[in-house]
């Protein structure tokens, strides 16, 4: 399976934290559609790769990925012959599970090629969306890479850290794969930014409305939005200058 772009999803049962995201992102928010649920974030330059959803009130804020494809019946057909399993479908979208419980999407690509560059903030760092982290329990983590780097293709890139590693499609797509290895038996998925300015980049959210999870010196500081969905702002270089 080719994947052709990568989209991350921001699913809140309410509109509260989408002024936050606009304002961490330096982007602005399209139209809705689908009946009022779905709207794009759209960058200052590039194509959109952000987009948020209204899910049901009782649902907790949560992320998951959209994967864009030539052919999706054929994607999700190789998806589940890896594991995966069927939610539901409807023309041009099949939502699917991993192996280890984490929903995804396969789409039809609509032409995005263009990455957006970071942004850079008035306090002098550059910060930048540019990773899913698929938090993954200990007893599928292997299990679960397997199926990942199968379905996409991408290159497996070893970390530093134990109970840490990524998979990366390359310069051409917005956002790589970090498969974290967690505690407890449910999985997820959660945005990273990469910074090169951590601490100032973490007051800048502050000032928005997050609030401070944990702090890894010289590393990552994770965080809650104001609708407590958890992310991380980690010492990465970004890509692209403006």
């Amino acid at each position: 399976m080719l994947v052709r772009w990568v989209t991350g999803f921001l699913d809140s049962p309410s509109p509260t934290a989408e002024s936050f995201w606009l304002a961490v992102t330096g982007s602005t928010l399209s139209s809705r559609r689908g009946g009022g649920v779905f709207a794009t974030l759209v960058p200052d330059g590039g194509d959109a790769f952000l987009r948020v959803q209204l899910i049901g009130a009782r649902e907790s804020p949560k992320a998951h990925v959209d994967l864009h494809v030539d052919e999706v019946p054929a994607a999700a057909a190789q998806a589940e012959a890896l594991g995966a399993v069927r939610v539901s479908a409807e023309p041009g979208l099949v939502v699917l599970r991993s192996p280890a419980g984490i929903l995804f999407c396969l789409v039809e690509w609509s032409g995005e090629a263009v990455v957006p560059a970071a942004v850079r903030w008035p306090g002098g760092q550059r910060s930048v969306v540019d990773q899913l982290s698929l938090d993954v329990p200990a007893a599928g983590y292997d299990a679960e890479m397997e199926f990942w780097a199968a379905l996409t293709g991408w290159a497996r890139v070893a970390s530093d850290l134990p109970g840490f590693a990524f998979l990366d499609g390359g310069d051409a797509l917005p956002l790589r794969f970090l498969l974290q290895r967690i505690g407890g038996d449910a999985a997820g998925v959660h945005l990273d930014l990469a910074c090169d300015g951590v601490d100032a980049e973490v007051v800048r959210h502050q000032g928005l409305g997050a609030s401070v999870v944990r702090r890894v010196a010289g590393d990552w500081t994770t965080l809650r939005d104001p609708v407590g969905r958890e992310y991380c702002v980690t010492a990465r270089a970004p890509r692209g200058r403006r």
